[in-house]
């Protein structure tokens, strides 16, 4: 795909062994695993952190914001003190099983020629097609969805059980015959993770009205009953699986250099130094003018590599639908 130089793959990085799922296909790199990176000694996680740097030119750390705060404090401090901007953590707004496969499609698009800056953006791009959700026993701790009180009292209710979507909008249902979340609007697989509650209504009516290309089961993350606010449930995410249709996706968004640290991005933020792209005024797009040329070049990039929405939206359809 492409025809770049090639590259050492930028190291897609995960905080627990089961965060990284199974390859999705041959192409799939392995996740570095970053395990218990607040229970170690900081000159462990700094050495493995600096290797990965050394070995991969990058790192995307993908984390949940269900991990211990522990983890992230060290994860920054551990960028601080390697003095690098290569190290770039990631937290994208998903359940658990979300950011694995989110985790994953990193991994598919790391073995195609795209630059690492690209690469991590490309994970807050494709998080909006994403859709996670759960079968939960009880929705009385659960936080990340709006829950009103009437499905808080009914989760007192024994044998109750809630559908509910957390993104990309969210939704509840309590389960009974007319019982239905929408889902997407494009061919997606769907990755089933069963915890303490039976499958069945997400394996037997969700996938169905969801008309998914496939299903597949994994085993639950460990963050999940935390995020979801009890170990009674089946967290579910549907997800694009085919390298071809991601890599689509995000070629075809413009990509432009980031102001600050000038490292190729797609978006308004550079993942890896957090920098906002600079807003600039209408005047003088053109080939022009007067004296200064160092400035201009970087100007005319900002704004000649921003994405036309319309031309956006109608590759992105193709990209979909095939």
């Amino acid at each position: 795909m492409g025809d770049g130089e090639p590259r050492v793959p930028t190291a897609i990085a995960v905080t627990s062994a089961d965060m990284a799922l199974p390859p999705q296909d041959e192409r799939t790199l392995p996740a570095a695993v970053l395990q218990d990176v607040d229970r170690r000694p900081l000159e462990h996680v700094l050495a493995e952190l600096q290797t990965l740097v050394d070995q991969h030119g990058h790192v995307i750390v993908v984390c949940s914001e269900a991990v211990p705060a522990s983890v992230e404090r060290r994860l920054h401090t551990v960028r601080a003190l390697l003095e690098t901007d290569r190290i770039a953590l990631f937290r994208p707004p998903l359940p658990p099983l979300g950011i694995a496969v989110l985790a994953r499609q990193l991994r598919q698009l790391a073995s195609c020629d795209l630059a690492p800056g690209v690469l991590a953006s490309a994970g807050r791009l494709l998080t909006h097609y994403v859709h996670a959700g759960a079968l939960l026993g009880s929705v009385a701790r659960l936080d990340h969805v709006p829950v009103d009180l009437k499905a808080h009292a009914r989760s007192w209710v024994p044998g109750s059980q809630f559908g509910v979507v957390a993104h990309p909008v969210p939704q509840l249902v309590r389960i009974g015959p007319e019982a239905a979340l929408a889902g997407p609007e494009f061919g997606t697989c769907l990755l089933v993770a069963k915890g303490q509650l039976a499958s069945d209504w997400v394996t037997g009516t969700l996938a169905p009205s969801w008309r998914v290309q496939g299903l597949r089961e994994t085993a639950l993350p460990a963050e999940s009953a935390a995020w979801w606010g009890t170990g009674r449930l089946t967290e579910f995410c549907a997800y694009l699986p085919d390298l071809s249709v991601l890599y689509q996706l995000v070629t075809s968004v413009r990509r432009s250099a980031c102001h600050w640290c000038g490292i190729d991005v797609i978006g308004d933020r550079c993942v890896f130094c957090s920098a906002t792209a600079p807003l600039y005024g209408d005047g003088g797009g053109g080939a022009g003018g007067g004296g200064g040329g160092g400035a201009a070049p970087a100007r005319e990039r900002a704004l000649g590599h921003r994405r036309d929405p319309a031309l956006g939206r109608r590759r992105e359809r193709r990209a979909l639908t095939g």
